[in-house]
């Protein structure tokens, strides 16, 4: 078990899971607000975590504000004890309003392994190669 010390800024709560499953702990907004379509938005939740060294915070949408086009996505990395504050995008085709004390977005903390790049003249044959975007045929 990792246990994580949260600091909370006046008027924030604190991050919740919805169910002892869940991946994530869910983030609040501190303030009222809406976003249009097309519209990009800061987000304060008040929240300050101590992450510790190999592990990171993944900002990830909401299921069901994803379905409404809403999404909120970054990474909170092990050092960074500021607020965190996300950005909101509304994709979708309606103006949405939030009141403070909302659910915006989840946080689920995520191990991060130890990683050393090295600069190479080729890499390996692999089957799939370079073979990118739609590499597996179209969908349905």
């Amino acid at each position: 078990m990792l246990d994580i010390d949260v600091v909370l800024d006046e008027g924030a709560k604190m991050p919740v899971k919805g169910h002892a499953e869940d991946a994530g702990f869910d983030l609040f907004t501190r303030n009222a607000f809406t976003i249009a379509p097309g519209v990009r938005k800061e987000i304060h939740t008040g929240v300050h975590m101590d992450i510790p060294r190999g592990y990171c915070g993944l900002i990830k949408s909401k299921s069901g504000l994803n379905r409404q086009g809403i999404q909120c996505e970054g990474v909170v990395d092990a050092g960074y004890t500021g607020e965190i504050v996300v950005f909101m995008y509304n994709h979708g085709n309606e103006v949405k309003t939030f009141e403070a004390g909302q659910k915006v977005t989840q946080i689920l903390i995520a191990p991060v392994p130890e990683v050393y790049l090295h600069e190479t003249d080729v890499l390996p044959e692999y089957e799939r190669g370079n073979a990118g975007f739609g590499s597996t045929g179209k969908f349905g």
